[in-house]
């Protein structure tokens, strides 16, 4: 049996004497799109990013394609990264925020050519090639010469998008894409990360997006309270969930 792309284990973090996440493990499996639904304030974003480490989690640890994240072990003891160290396996990672973060004096094409080519070293001509892919996966590649300030909200993230697949991670993390967009804009970012789940791209995408879910994720997880709640298939977990928190939570949405 595979091992999983991305495993969980008793991730806890807390921040004073708030526990914001309380033993979470979970397994998420190669070329599959994994939704992460819940109420504000059930630990969702706070779960991304301890994955790639802008959380340092209180407890457990994270591994990606069966090597440790963010620390190492030493005996019985795990020692955890400096941030240089953190550097290279975040690229591994993509990570799509809520809000753009877009260099401003940067072109489109720069924005996105910049981590494969000042981080990962790769050569300029190459990065900028790749930067070209990556802006026609997301139905940018007229744009490359723009600067984000000319751009609708949903270009600046379909961008964003493209940053992340230049950086050819092992797996995309998706922090509620579209909650910063005006709702006439929602569509043509969804339709793009559909698109990347078509195609078998490794995803985490937290979202309010109850029907996106629904039709494109191949397990969905409900939090709440800083756990697990319910996870299992789409039309389980949406269509006909067991816990009555779940219940209660998707009825707002009429998303059945």
């Amino acid at each position: 049996m595979n091992q999983p792309l991305l495993r969980i284990e008793n991730l806890k973090k807390s921040y004073g004497i708030l526990e914001v996440l309380k033993d979470i493990s979970l397994s998420l499996e190669q070329g599959r799109c994994t939704a992460v639904i819940g109420p504000s304030g059930s630990g969702k974003t706070t779960m991304l990013r301890c994955i790639n480490y802008l959380e340092v989690p209180t407890a457990g640890h994270i591994y990606l394609a069966g090597e440790l994240i963010g620390e190492r072990k030493q005996g019985d003891r795990y020692i955890s990264f400096a941030e240089r160290q953190l550097a290279p396996q975040r690229l591994e990672m993509g990570f799509v925020f809520q809000n753009f973060y877009l260099w401003p004096h940067l072109s489109v094409i720069e924005n996105v050519a910049l981590a494969p080519w000042r981080i990962k070293g790769m050569k300029k001509d190459d990065a900028f090639d790749l930067a070209r892919q990556a802006l026609e996966k997301v139905h940018m590649a007229h744009k490359a010469e723009e600067y984000p300030e000319r751009l609708s909200g949903g270009q600046q993230q379909r961008v964003g998008i493209a940053r992340a697949l230049a950086q050819q991670p092992k797996i995309i993390l998706f922090d509620e894409p579209t909650s910063a967009l005006d709702p006439e804009l929602v569509g043509e970012v969804l339709s793009v990360i559909g698109e990347l789940a078509d195609e078998g791209r490794s995803m985490v995408l937290v979202t309010h997006e109850i029907r996106f879910a629904r039709d494109v994720a191949h397990e969905v997880i409900f939090m709440d309270g800083g756990l697990v709640v319910e996870k299992g298939a789409p039309s389980d977990v949406i269509g006909k969930p067991a816990h009555e928190r779940t219940k209660k939570f998707l009825s707002q949405f009429h998303a059945g």
